[in-house]
């Protein structure tokens, strides 16, 4: 009986580690959810439009840190 030669183990190297960019000072973004929709609130004061999607309205957040 033949037996193949089992193929050799792969190994992955460790995937770095990636931070999100911290958020420029003085502000901190959340959401927040009223009724069927979700804002996205800064504590700078900014609001972002209301959404259906939480998705959505934590990427309106996210845009809003990363802004200049």
């Amino acid at each position: 009986m033949h037996e193949e030669p089992s193929a050799p183990a792969r190994a992955t190297a460790p995937h770095p580690t990636s931070y999100p960019a911290p958020p420029p000072a003085g502000h901190s973004a959340t959401t927040t959810e009223r009724g069927s929709f979700c804002l996205a609130r800064c504590t700078c004061g900014w609001v972002g439009p209301a959404r259906r999607s939480r998705d959505r309205a934590r990427t309106d957040a996210a845009e809003h840190l990363a802004a200049p």
